[in-house]
């Protein structure tokens, strides 16, 4: 593998990394997430929301006008009975400050002695600069607290407390809530935990505690939409319409279930309605119930997984073809939507969107890449062969594709031609240099001509010499039979040039030509600074000992050759003639006619 995929691979793994810690795809990465870690199941029968709704408000008038009067009573009415009050009765509501009058002792009076009843606090929030409890670093800390708004003093001193603060994210949805807040000595739950933690204690459960955040807080998984949770109308519990005893050991959740009380918040469950306050405090007490609780794994972890992967596919990618390409990839994805099914219960969330995004970017990368890599290549390798093979035969090849382009060594059936002037040496020195080149630019167009026209590929010229191949690098059909018609229009047009140059210079110029078939090894052959697509072995040799023993005029083929052809042409027999180095020598035939 090159440097450059190393290189590559890098990149993707720091991008990856990057766009994890940055969260460069939150809106879309937390609406993929929601679709598969918020599912609907079925609310708790021991979780009831007693509403303050507009049915209340119209019977009671607004709520800013209220008497702590009717908390008072609705706490004695749950309460009365002793074998069937409530495990809990938690206000989503705040009593912050004394009214000055008398409902203030009623309240606190009938909240006294159950310790059942928990209130809940306000806290505010301020951003400040401080240190980083573990590293000590200077850093932004949002969330520290500026005040507690804390019930009347009465009141405190009788029931529990949590606070009731939201944490949307920040798209402005609500998927996390903070477990505790730590004020100097003072530690604070959450109006959800405390009464998680109180309803525990009732039934006699251990608590458990959620994976946290580096704020104390955690993430949920809603059980149903808004309206999902049994509610009633706070005036027919306090007008008896409902049967105080249907909330034996329930947890009874007070709060605002009206528009105009602006307690609705966006949640991940039902993007298109909003769900009061009230009933997200419900979700989260049932999620803390059943273990439905969990945190991100590490940004850096997250990071460094979505690196990983899109690196490794890169690298995949160059190994498979891109049908391969695309079943990894949606295997890969396929696994992380499994992984993070199975971390969920674990109490662990994972990203989901940003190692598709990085697969797909790849693929298509790739996918370009590949294409253009591919087009020139091929348009590289075919222009070197538009010097070799005639331009009309390799653009019809290339258009067809009916062909592999290779300029690897490969071992191949072909024929071989080989042509020369005869005499040329002796010729050339009684003419002017510019009569030598006038005569070989003509007999090289002609030899070169004729083998493009019978679609032969053009492998050299050898000073006065030409030779050409058959059947390489392409598949050419009766590939023999188009090597002697090259011959015999050499042959046919060397003729016309010997009248031309026997008028122009007082020169005859004649052509010896040998044609020769058999298995030879074809392909790029050379160095790193100079390198030629030839053919090579016993074949092309024995084609230039053909070429080399013609006389002027004369076609020689070798036994292979009139074999493969024969009843195709007419030939004479020459007899065998020596080739150096062989201690046989080969049969030889005279071309006379194509039939």
């Amino acid at each position: 593998m090159n440097k450059k995929y190393y290189l590559c691979s890098l990149i993707l793994l720091l991008a990856g990394f990057l766009a994890s810690n940055f969260n460069l795809f939150y809106a879309a990465d937390r609406y993929m997430m929601d679709s598969l870690y918020q599912r609907q199941s079925k609310p708790s029968a021991d979780i009831r929301i007693i509403a303050i709704d507009e049915k209340t408000l119209d019977a009671y008038g607004p709520y800013a006008s209220w008497s702590r009067e009717k908390s008072a009573e609705l706490v004695t009415l749950l309460n009365q009975d002793k074998e069937s009050k409530p495990a809990v009765i938690g206000f989503d509501i705040m009593f912050i400050g004394e009214s000055g009058s008398d409902a203030d002792r009623l309240l606190a009076d009938a909240c006294a002695g159950d310790d059942n009843v928990i209130t809940a606090v306000n806290i505010v929030n301020d951003t400040v600069i401080e240190p980083d409890k573990d590293t000590g670093k200077l850093v932004e800390n949002p969330l520290h607290i500026a005040l507690i708004e804390k019930p009347y003093d009465a009141l405190l001193a009788n029931t529990a407390i949590g606070f009731a603060n939201t944490l949307p994210d920040n798209d402005s949805y609500i998927r996390r809530s903070i477990l505790q807040r730590t004020n100097g000595t003072e530690t604070i739950d959450s109006l959800s935990y405390a009464i998680y933690q109180m309803y525990c204690s009732a039934k006699g459960i251990a608590p458990s505690l959620p994976n946290l955040g580096p704020y104390q807080e955690f993430s949920f998984s809603y059980t149903g939409k808004p309206g999902s949770y049994e509610t009633v109308s706070l005036v027919d519990v306090l007008n008896k319409s409902v049967d105080p005893k249907t909330f034996k050991d329930c947890i009874v959740l007070i709060g605002a279930h009206a528009p105009g009380m602006q307690d609705a918040y966006n949640t991940p469950i039902d993007r298109s309605t909003q769900m009061y306050g009230v009933e997200i405090h419900a979700n989260i007490i049932q999620a803390l119930l059943q273990n439905r609780t969990f945190s991100p794994i590490a940004s850096v972890l997250a990071g460094l997984i979505v690196g990983f992967f899109a690196a490794v596919y890169y690298i995949c990618l160059k190994k498979v073809r891109f049908v391969g390409g695309a079943v990894i990839g949606a295997a890969l994805i396929l696994l992380e939507l499994g992984a993070g099914l199975f971390l969920l219960p674990l109490g662990y969330e994972l990203p989901l969107l940003t190692l598709p995004v990085f697969l797909v970017l790849t693929y298509i990368y790739q996918l370009i890449r590949g294409y253009v890599e591919e087009r020139l290549n091929r348009k590289r390798v075919v222009d070197a062969f538009k010097k070799y093979v005639a331009p009309q035969v390799v653009e019809k090849l290339v258009k067809k594709g009916e062909y592999q382009i290779t300029l690897d060594g490969e071992n191949r059936s072909i024929a071989v031609l080989f042509v020369d002037i005869r005499g040329f040496t002796t010729m050339s020195e009684s003419l002017e240099p510019e009569q030598v080149v006038d005569i070989l630019n003509e007999y090289l167009s002609l030899t070169t001509s004729a083998i493009f026209q019978n679609e032969g590929t053009l492998d050299k010229f050898i000073g006065d010499a030409t030779m050409a191949i058959f059947n390489a690098p392409f598949d050419l059909t009766d590939y023999t039979y188009k090597a002697v018609c090259a011959a015999r229009d050499i042959a046919a047009g060397a003729n016309n040039l010997e009248a031309k140059f026997k008028e122009r210079y007082g020169k005859s110029v004649r052509f010896g030509i040998g044609v020769n078939m058999g298995p030879a090894v074809v392909g790029n052959i050379g160095c790193d600074v100079r390198m030629d697509y030839t053919a090579i072995g016993d074949t092309v040799n024995t084609a230039a000992r053909l070429e080399s023993n013609a006389k002027s005029g004369q076609i020689l083929i070798s036994e292979t050759v009139y074999n493969a052809l024969k009843g195709r042409i007419e030939a004479t027999e020459i007899g065998e003639i020596p080739l150096k180095g062989k201690n046989r020598g080969i049969m030889v035939y005279q071309l006379d006619k194509i039939l």
